[in-house]
């Protein structure tokens, strides 16, 4: 990855949610029936952090495979 690319506010956006989308995910499996009761059986952390898991995903591919918007695309010379 070039050195401008690590700056790139799609790695840092992508990584934050990525984190939390685990931890959320993670916090979502471990809730217990008191808590799946408030939220009307509905695993609301569960669903919410694969979200923001699969947000930070797209983030972090958009930042890899994605167009560099600050360069104008490279023309091979004849």
């Amino acid at each position: 990855m070039p050195k401008r690319r690590i700056f790139d506010l799609r790695v840092l956006i992508g990584a934050v949610f990525a984190i939390y989308g685990v931890a959320l995910g993670v916090a979502g499996l471990l809730d217990d029936p008191a808590s799946l009761a408030k939220a009307g059986g509905l695993p609301i952390n569960l669903w919410t952090g694969l979200g923001m898991l699969a947000l930070g995903v797209f983030f972090l591919l958009w930042a890899r495979f994605g167009r560099d918007e600050g360069r104008p695309e490279e023309t091979p010379d004849d």
